[in-house]
Order: structure tokens, then C-alpha cells, then sequence
């Protein structure tokens, strides 16, 4: 079935209380950069990710943005006040096609000047299921990849380590208790701020708490 007769069969709704998935199989690089340029300025709360010919399309919830964004507020008042030098890329795709990856996170960060790809991408996890997103920034290259999960009111932090052997170099990710970027980042802390309802006082209050 052609890629186009698939999304005509499943229609993409806007963001709502609820997240939407769709897993297509055998999808051309080409097909995906296309649906890429067609979609994403259009309807910026779309995430596309591809690996190796699967396709998902998913559909945030209103949730979803909503930790998206307090978290980014959060973590950019800590920037501001360590005096870190971190710039961001927001929800851009990142897409390479020699290792047949692409996708968008929720949040990135590069250190001083922005890189080609982030030194930090940061995902929200409403539902589970779908393309293995770790599997996707590790051919990306993508040294840390920071997760909250909703459901679990945690984040689970990954470090991407190089292991040589006799044949090749091999990359993987290793769970880890802290950023090796930002080890005096308290995480616990930012998790208390997940469930405000006021965004700015999140903030107001983040930053009172980082002065003590």
C-alpha cells in the first residue's frame, strides 16, 4: 500500500486530550523527507521518527505540551542563573540519511554555538509503544537524552558511551543517576514542579529554590 493511502485511511487530528500513533512500514527516506517538509511547519506539534524504513506519526497531547513546556521554562531559568552557556533548538528535526534516522525532540540543547546535532535532547513520555526513540539518538550521535515519564512521575536520564572491540567501534546508552553535563542538576527537584498549574510561579519558585 502507498504511503498516502495509508495517511488517507488515517486521518492526522490535531492535538487533543489524547495522543495519537501510527506505525508504517516500509517507508523510503524519500516518502519521509517529504512528509518532513510537508508537515512539520505546518503542524509543529507533529513527531515523525524514522528508523530504518518505519515510520511513526504521532500526534501530541495537550499534556504533552504542557510538560514540554514548564520543563523548558524550568531548565532555562537553571541555565540562566549557573550562567550556562546553552542554546537550544526546540523541536527541530534532526535526519541523517546514511544511518536512515530522523526525528524530533520534544526539547535540545547544544553547549555554546548551536551544532549540527544537540549535546541534549530532552522527551516527554505520555504513552508507551512505538519506535525505540533511544535506538534513533544513538545513530544520531546524541551524547545525552534526558525522559520524563508522566505516568511514572520520573525522568531516566541516558549517557551515549563508545565501546571499542576488535572489529568496530559500538555505541550504546547507559542509564545514569545524573548528567554528566550538568551533574549539580537536581532532578528531583525539577519533578516537584511538574504538576503546576501556574507555569510562571513554577518558575518564581524554581528560582527561589536554586538561590537557597
Amino acid at each position: 500500500m502507498k504511503l498516502l493511502e495509508v495517511l488517507a485511511r488515517n486521518p492526522i487530528e490535531l492535538p487533543g486530550d489524547e495522543e495519537q500513533h501510527l506505525i508504517i512500514s516500509n517507508v523510503t527516506w524519500e516518502q519521509y523527507s517529504t512528509l518532513v517538509n510537508i508537515y512539520t511547519d505546518e503542524y509543529p506539534s507533529l513527531h515523525m521518527t524514522y528508523l530504518n524504513g518505519v515510520l511513526e506519526i504521532m500526534t501530541t497531547s495537550n499534556e504533552h505540551e504542557r510538560l514540554k513546556k514548564i520543563f523548558a521554562r524550568l531548565l532555562e531559568m537553571y541555565f540562566v542563573e549557573r550562567q550556562i552557556d546553552l542554546n537550544g533548538y526546540g523541536q527541530t528535526t534532526f535526519r541523517q540519511e546514511l544511518v536512515q534516522r530522523g526525528l524530533e525532540p520534544d526539547e535540545c540543547y547544544c553547549f555554546g554555538e548551536l551544532k549540527e546535532v544537540p549535546d541534549i535532547a530532552i522527551e516527554i513520555v505520555i504513552s508507551s509503544g512505538g519506535i525505540d526513540k533511544l535506538e534513533v539518538y544513538r545513530g544520531l550521535g546524541i551524547l545525552e537524552v534526558w525522559f520524563w515519564y508522566a505516568k511514572q512521575q520520573q525522568w531516566k536520564l541516558y549517557r551515549l558511551r563508545t565501546e571499542l572491540d576488535e572489529s568496530q567501534n559500538e555505541s550504546r546508552y547507559e542509564n545514569i543517576p545524573r548528567s554528566e553535563f550538568l551533574p549539580e542538576l537536581d532532578f528531583d527537584l525539577l519533578s516537584q514542579f511538574a504538576n503546576e498549574t501556574s507555569q510562571t510561579k513554577a518558575v518564581i519558585t524554581y528560582r527561589e529554590a536554586l538561590g537557597k
